[in-house]
């Protein structure tokens, strides 16, 4: 036998593969299949029907043509923007600061890393029916505790052009926990010799964050834009517990909307909202995730 063939021999002993048949994905690749590649083909095509128990019928791109002429859905829309972009922003710039903070030579770091962390851990609905009872405007704590201090709280969701802005800042204190675990994993990662470098060569803390920290650490940053933007955008839970879309329609998003029209009874009309809603997304994050991949490469 030769050299080359007896170290493809042992290529393909070492090979994994070898060892674990194809068959084996099988079970994790039914559940798969049953619990989002079969559901997601029925949404789209009820999306094209007018359907309820008893039948579908097909009626092309009418549902279509129904949800965009839905009247408070362009303010669904700009509000999703808006709450995508506000939460991601918040969380980023929130989680890199908490990052920074919890790796430094603190008392109690791993303490405070749990405390972060674990809004993270609790129900997302949990969450908003405590802060709805704790933003009510005439008998919640917030606005207690604002009254001994001699300030007048707001309508924090009840006033239209605060409803929106106080369920986001609530998302970010829900989730900013992942994105500082995220920012802490960037940082431990960084080899010492670096800082080490920079603090033979006289730099600042604020060198250290500006020149070091913050261009390895680009990695984490677009990992956390890309989760915290895609669950902005598809926000529905703590919106719905918390104002259900109002007052009126003004903290309404595009799966807020699209639960309305479920609930009316409109299935196939919110099959097309569901198909809208990913499109949405799509056109938002694929072109968001290029460019970052681009700059990543870049660096």
């Amino acid at each position: 036998m030769t050299t080359t063939a007896l170290g493809a021999r042992r290529e393909r002993r070492r090979d994994p593969r070898r060892h674990y048949p194809m068959w084996f994905y099988l079970p994790a690749a039914a559940v798969y299949g049953v619990l989002f590649i079969v559901p997601t083909i029925a949404s789209l095509y009820f999306a094209f029907t007018r359907w309820n128990l008893a039948g579908a019928e097909f009626i092309g791109l009418e549902n279509f043509a129904l949800f965009f002429r839905e009247p408070y859905l362009f303010q669904g829309l700009v509000n999703t923007l808006v709450y995508g972009a506000l939460t991601s922003g918040l969380k980023v710039v929130l989680g890199l600061l908490l990052g920074v903070f919890l790796t430094s030579q603190i008392i109690a770091r791993g303490y405070l890393r749990s405390v972060v962390f674990f809004p993270v851990l609790v129900s997302t609905v949990g969450v908003g029916v405590t802060f709805a009872v704790l933003m009510d405007p005439a008998d919640g704590l917030v606005n207690r505790s604002l009254a001994l201090l001699g300030v007048d709280g707001p309508g924090w969701l009840t006033d239209p052009n605060l409803a929106l802005v106080s369920v986001a800042l609530v998302d970010v204190w829900k989730g900013v926990g992942l994105a500082t675990l995220i920012y802490i994993a960037g940082i431990v990662a960084i080899p010492q010799e670096l800082f080490e470098s920079a603090k033979v060569d006289g730099a600042s803390g604020y060198q250290n964050l500006r020149y070091v920290i913050l261009p390895l650490l680009w990695p984490a940053t677009s990992t956390v834009i890309v989760l915290s933007l895609i669950g902005g955008l598809r926000s529905f839970d703590l919106i719905w517990t918390m104002t259900q879309g109002g007052p009126g329609f003004t903290s309404d998003v595009v799966a807020s909307v699209i639960f309305k029209q479920y609930q009316a009874g409109f299935w196939g009309l919110s099959s097309a909202g569901n198909v809208v809603l990913f499109l949405l997304v799509s056109a938002v994050m694929v072109p968001l995730y290029w460019l970052m991949g681009r700059k990543e490469v870049e660096r």
